[in-house]
């Protein structure tokens, strides 16, 4: 099995702005100076995190996709972040997980953040991802569910590699954030990337970023701090496996059933 090289993107966003955040995001992504085989870009990188789906709301081809599908034919990478989505109807907090060849999957957001009016506006998700890309399987989830242990838990039959977060997580509650990234890559023994923004947003509140990538142990590959930045690190499968046969602490897992969310 071959190494994975990811890449994340933490960046200022501009509020309800998507023309402007392509932009931010295109010059950022340009910076990116060696290949790559994923980048990541954070929760509602079109338009900050809001309540507002009504006014912001695109369809799911709509013109974020059809930018994501540039930058990942361009890049020869997966490109994946959340965006703000209608369908019949609902809307959806949704990750986009992009390929090269302009085929898309997609999460949506299964924790809703209830002390923002989250779950007034937004349908939550009712299924996890799992996306094999290269020979790595990748469970993409969406910030509040970072606080949800259950529903991040790695399966015991055929675990995911890499376990990542996109996120607008506020300053205020950054302890939180940097823990539980360290705590959900421990307890699964995977990679773990969380990918946030940073600056103040249309409510304001502010973001520190703290965007990182740990390894299975939970010792820090990367940590940005607060600067808008471009990260780009490889991730070595000999490293991952070697632990895991070393340490292998998922054969002494619960069994437990995710069930799906069933909507009204």
């Amino acid at each position: 099995m071959s190494d994975l090289t990811v890449s994340f993107v933490q960046a200022a966003l501009h509020w309800h702005d998507p023309a402007a955040n392509h932009q931010e995001m295109s010059r950022h992504i340009d910076e990116i100076s060696i290949a790559t085989d994923l980048i990541v870009l954070p929760e509602m990188f079109t338009t900050g995190f809001s309540m507002e789906a009504a006014a912001l709301a695109e369809p799911m081809e709509g013109p974020t996709l059809e930018w994501m599908r540039l930058v990942a034919d361009a890049r020869d990478a997966v490109v994946t972040g959340t965006i703000i989505v209608q369908e019949e109807g609902r809307y959806y907090n949704r990750l986009l997980w992009v390929r090269p060849d302009g085929s898309v999957s997609y999460y949506n957001k299964r924790h809703l953040f209830t002390m923002a009016n989250e779950h007034h506006v937004y349908t939550p998700g009712a299924e996890r991802l799992i996306e094999e890309w290269r020979g790595w399987r990748i469970c993409p989830l969406i910030c509040y569910d970072l606080r949800f242990p259950v529903w991040s838990r790695n399966p015991l039959d055929t675990p995911y590699d890499l376990l990542l977060y996109v996120a607008n997580w506020p300053a205020i509650r950054r302890t939180a954030w940097m823990t539980l990234l360290r705590a959900r890559a421990i307890e699964n023994l995977a990679y773990t990337m969380g990918v946030n923004c940073v600056g103040m947003d249309g409510n304001s509140l502010a973001y520190t970023g703290d965007s990182a990538l740990l390894d299975m142990r939970g010792e820090y590959l990367v940590e940005v701090g607060n600067q808008e930045t471009s990260i780009t690190r490889t991730l070595r499968r000999a490293e991952l496996t070697a632990f895991r046969e070393r340490f292998p602490a998922l054969n002494d897992g619960d069994e437990f059933e995710l069930r799906s969310l069933v909507l009204k």
